[in-house]
């Protein structure tokens, strides 16, 4: 298939690059000349505004829009959607809010253009691991899209595999599903997002408790010096603790067992509050991600050996550095 992605930061530009190695032609936009230049030389073919990009591809034409949340996105897309043409799809893969899909899905499908929302998970690691994708949409629209979805996601790999799926959606074991209707795909990642929030904030309060056992406040003989690299590397193997969050844990630890290049000051990039507004709306008790969510807010005040583990993670998996004072 061809595709035009605009949008070639931490992640749309892997994007390009692991769709061009599954032999799909890529036509890309973006702001930054080098990165335009960079996935060009990788095989792309670059487009010097939306609608030159659209004028390359073949009919029904898909955009994929991989940027930023928010106002952006907004922008774009409706520059986008003004020179479709009926038929034409129009695919964003950021971490937008569901119920901005939800309108937008409604307002373009009165000029018949279709729009799929696709939760993208797998940060800067993705051209290598696979991409794992939340999509909602209409059905026929998502199937047509497939060999998108398919080469982008990680494939059933070295996973095991759970016993009694013989009867259900493969595509889930290969990395990606279809939710539901637009909307769908972007709920589900703000909850995976969310979550995040809680196992990553778990992990750093733990290693936060191993660190400070050395404290000169304990009694001498209670008093253990510990090594986070290592305990964290046990962690990994055979672990019921262990996951893809410790995996990086061990890299940063390993890298630097201070994190001395972290202040511990966390942002949050607004799925975790969308998280605990759901919950609030569902009258769902979430205490574990609505804490996870606050202690991000507290990181901007006063920092702990904690949120430089959150920091570090955050780092590992998407490149995300820590914003200054």
């Amino acid at each position: 298939m061809d595709i035009g992605i605009i949008g070639l930061g931490r992640m749309g530009g892997n994007i390009a690059r692991r769709l061009m190695r599954g032999g799909h032609k890529c036509v890309v936009l973006d702001r930054n000349k080098d990165a335009v230049k960079d996935i060009e030389g990788a095989g792309a073919a670059a487009a010097k505004d939306a609608a030159d990009l659209l004028a390359k591809l073949t009919a029904p034409r898909a955009v994929w829009l991989m940027l930023p949340a928010g106002q952006i996105t907004e922008k774009v897309l409706t520059e986008v959607a003004g020179l479709m043409r009926q038929g034409d799809i129009l695919i964003d893969g950021g971490n937008s809010f569901y119920k901005d899909d939800i309108r937008r899905a409604r307002t373009l499908r009165e000029n018949g253009i279709q729009y799929v929302d696709v939760g993208t998970s797998g940060g800067v690691w993705g051209l290598e691991r696979g991409y794992c994708l939340m999509i909602g949409g209409d059905k026929a629209v998502v199937q047509h899209l497939d060999p998108i979805f398919a080469c982008l996601a990680p494939g059933i790999g070295k996973i095991e595999r759970t016993p009694g799926r013989a009867s259900r959606d493969p595509r889930a074991e290969h990395g990606y599903i279809h939710c539901g209707p637009a909307g769908s795909g972007h709920f589900v990642k703000m909850i995976h997002n969310g979550i995040e929030y809680g196992l990553m904030q778990a992990y750093g309060e733990g290693f936060d408790i191993l660190r400070n056992k050395s404290s000169s406040e304990l009694p001498e003989d209670e008093r253990f010096t510990l090594d986070m690299a290592d305990i964290a590397e046990v962690w990994r193997r055979g672990s019921v603790i262990s996951s893809w969050l410790l995996d990086l844990c061990a890299i940063a630890l390993t890298r630097d067992g201070d994190l001395a290049s972290f202040e511990g000051s966390v942002a949050d990039s607004g799925e975790g509050r969308w998280t605990v507004e759901a919950a609030i709306e569902e009258a769902v008790p979430a205490d574990v991600l609505s804490t996870a969510l606050y202690a991000r807010f507290r990181s901007r005040r006063d920092h702990t050996f904690a949120e430089k583990l959150l920091s570090a993670m955050r780092f590992e998996f998407g490149g995300h550095v820590e914003q200054k004072k």
